[in-house]
């Protein structure tokens, strides 16, 4: 007997956890004093989550507090905090209740998705972009429409590539700054964007994840631009709390009953201890600034230095922890590529593929969030790898 299998089992892999495997495979290889592998395949801080943070979690832990379920959109002084959050950075008067607080922002999506459209809905990606996007739209049975964007765009969607859509897309989603390219929409885009959008009757889901980490072009937020936008954000890059999972989204108000009952049966809340620390981050912003700040130096290391080791075309590194190379020139198999710069350099990163399935092979992300002395490190080898 041959039993069915839903849509849902011939999701693809997202390809940088591959190449987590095979990195730490051959760490795990090395001989005992060895140069060990570089990490630049994941987007994941190499610092941990702010002290404040781990110190609100350590004391619930010690004063026994019952760490059970909270209210399905978070804490309501969780959802205050990040409300006020709004007011500090952009200025906005965000009402608490808009917000959701979500098992990280991989959590928010499937919510997003399930809330704004019905199955056979089209929404509209700009390549490249985070491979989840594509994979959890296909997964719920919405058709993922690829808008091919270019470095003359600054891998960033405009209103005219919208335009030629025909029809036009039930939904948009933007990342600003975006993952792969680190690149950035000034608050004037994202404002045509969003105004655009809205008066399209085209859902915008903005993914504003690496607010925060930015190093010239200002930030702007969705939620002050389009009252039809969901935004979306996490506690995982600027506040530097990956595994704690615990994310937020703000919503319009016609979404906010339907996805305060998707989140109760889909996940029930957010974990409890999560909410803690993540409310007391807020109150880190030193600690987080100086990351920020040594994001830059390694940034703009390895923009130095990487075109003079055979990497001469790099995306702007706007904002995020990742630059996007143009490998053209070497390959055009980013796969093989990564594969043998890991075993020969001891670099991980991850091929383009992950980020546009059809002109991926000629492109590589390096993520620079790891320690400085890593990055160096990284320049020098590729340098000598060349």
């Amino acid at each position: 007997m041959t039993l069915k299998t839903g849509r849902g089992a011939a999701a693809p892999p997202f390809l940088v956890m591959d190449v987590i495997a095979a990195a730490n495979a051959k760490q795990a290889g090395l001989p005992a004093g060895s140069p060990g592998v570089i990490r630049m395949e994941v987007g994941q801080p190499g610092t941990g989550a702010p002290a404040a943070a781990v110190a609100a979690a350590a004391a619930a832990l010690a004063q026994g507090e019952a760490l059970g379920y909270t209210e399905a959109l978070g804490r309501p002084s969780l959802r205050a905090r990040i409300a006020r959050h709004y007011g500090e950075w952009y200025g906005l008067d965000l009402a608490p209740c808009r917000i959701a607080v979500t098992v990280g922002a991989s959590g928010a999506f499937p919510l997003a998705f399930l809330a704004a459209f019905d199955p056979g809905d089209r929404v509209a990606l700009s390549a490249p972009f985070y491979p989840p996007y594509r994979n959890i739209l296909t997964a719920l049975g919405l058709t993922p429409v690829i808008l091919e964007t270019t470095a003359e765009t600054r891998f960033q969607p405009t209103v005219e590539l919208l335009r030629r859509l025909t029809p036009p897309p039930d939904g948009l989603v933007i990342a600003s700054p975006s993952n792969p390219a680190g690149t950035m929409l000034a608050p004037a885009e994202l404002e045509t964007i969003a105004r655009f959008c809205h008066l399209s009757g085209i859902r915008l889901i903005s993914d504003e994840i690496y607010h925060g980490i930015q190093f010239a072009t200002p930030i702007a937020t969705a939620a002050a631009l389009s009252p039809s936008a969901i935004v979306i954000n996490s506690f995982s890059k600027y506040f530097s709390m990956t595994g704690w999972r615990i994310g937020w989204m703000v919503l319009p108000e016609d979404l906010l009953r339907p996805v305060e009952c998707l989140a109760q049966n889909f996940f029930i809340s957010a974990p409890h201890i999560a909410q803690v620390a993540a409310e007391a981050a807020f109150e880190c912003a030193p600690e987080l600034e100086a990351n920020v700040a040594r994001y830059r130096r390694s940034r703009d290391l390895l923009l130095a230095a990487l075109p003079g080791a055979g990497f001469p075309k790099l995306s702007p590194a706007e904002g995020a922890f990742y630059l996007f190379a143009d490998i053209s020139s070497r390959t055009d198999d980013s796969v093989s590529f990564a594969a043998r710069m890991l075993a020969e350099a001891g670099i991980a990163a991850t091929p383009g593929v992950d980020f546009d399935h059809r002109r991926g092979q000629d492109f590589l992300r390096f993520s620079y969030c790891g320690p400085e002395s890593d990055m160096a490190e990284a320049a020098r080898r590729l340098a000598q790898w060349r």
